[in-house]
């Protein structure tokens, strides 16, 4: 690849952005284990402080369970309206630098600084000058990834967190990708991690070995993307305008479920899920789609489309429930249960925002 081809991409990712938005706007809980997300039997956790984390509080994390890895821990309403002012406030600090800049969700954005407006000959160099704005004039720390792709730049952005960056040059690139353990790759879930355990896959190293052809027989679609990133290719560009179609949070069960309050109660976990993502990314669908993948690998979905926006999450959960009422009683087990929102239409907000994106 000749120099002039190689990009400049940085991935910033706000440190625990809701907790320490909280932490810098009460100074009693500076230093303190606090969670942003909803409280009661049903709650999941959005983000924890690191404080929080010490004790495995993480997000996504069912609120009751995180109570009891840290029983002093605060649990903090969501307050949306400020996490998106601060969020434009750094993507306008973004918009300095560059006019490459997606938005992954309130509290991350990549940037492509191939060709910055300050002039700023490294992207390392831009990193630093942006993450030193983002300080100075909101009080919270981010930390980024400078690569020459967004997969690498992704990656590379949680190694020195918090509060800190980490650059993969083209000449790193493949040897970076060969230690990385497979759980650690964007895009890798748990279950596809357990999966590729199974067949002998446990690094890069290990996924760079197989063929595009096997790895698409096994994992379908995306195993021609897995055969890709474990050469170092993503060709990806930043889009600005990046539209996403859907949304989707799925579970598998230990064994097959026949039981339909087991159903709904994993139903309304990942519901929760799904509203902490579309409060964050402030998209609202209006299609709410349940997937059910049956003990004989057959699968069935049902969906329901309001003409407005959905934008009330009990709304959005009771659609879910009944969706899920119109599959029983069933006749074999349940072996994965899903729950997906799509059709996104803008929210037309009441209230003026400010300034700002997210990390």
């Amino acid at each position: 690849m000749a120099s002039a081809d190689i990009r400049k991409i940085i991935h910033v990712d706000m440190d625990a952005f809701y907790a320490s938005v909280e932490q810098r706007d009460n100074f009693k809980l500076k230093d303190m284990p606090i969670a942003v997300g909803y409280d009661g039997k049903r709650g999941v956790i959005a983000t924890a402080s690191y404080e929080a984390r010490h004790y495995g509080v993480r997000s996504a994390l069912p609120t009751s369970t995180a109570k009891r890895l840290c029983p002093q821990l605060i649990v903090i309403a969501p307050r949306f309206d400020t996490y998106r002012a601060v969020s434009k406030q750094v993507k306008a600090i973004f918009s300095d630098y560059t006019d490459l800049i997606e938005p992954v969700a309130l509290d991350e954005a990549y940037l492509d600084v191939t060709k910055n407006k300050q002039g700023i000959p490294t992207a390392w160099k831009t990193a630093l000058a942006i993450r030193g704005r983002i300080f100075k004039e909101t009080g919270l720390t981010a930390s980024a990834g400078v690569s020459y792709n967004k997969f690498l730049a992704k990656t590379a952005s949680d190694i020195k967190k918090p509060n800190g960056q980490y650059l993969i040059t083209p000449e790193m690139g493949n040897i970076f990708i060969r230690k990385l353990p497979i759980a650690k790759f964007h895009g890798i879930g748990p279950v596809t991690a357990e999966k590729m355990h199974k067949l002998g896959i446990h690094t890069g190293a290990d996924l760079e070995t197989w063929s595009s052809g096997a790895l698409q027989e096994r994992f379908g679609k995306l195993g021609i993307w897995y055969y890709h990133i474990a050469h170092g290719d993503d060709n990806r560009p930043v889009e600005p305008n990046r539209e996403r179609k859907s949304v989707s949070a799925e579970t598998t069960f230990i064994e097959d479920v026949f039981d339909k309050d087991q159903v709904e109660e994993s139903i309304k976990s990942l519901a929760n899920e799904i509203w902490l993502w579309a409060d964050k990314t402030e998209m609202h669908g209006r299609t709410v789609t349940i997937k059910i993948k049956w003990s004989d690998f057959g699968q069935s979905t049902r969906s329901r489309t309001s003409k407005l926006q959905i934008t009330d999450s009990s709304e959005f959960l009771e659609i879910a429930i009944d969706l899920v009422n119109l599959i029983f009683p069933v006749r074999k087990g349940i072996r994965l249960i899903g729950v997906g929102m799509s059709n996104f239409d803008p929210i037309v907000s009441t209230t003026p925002t400010q300034v700002a994106l997210d990390v």
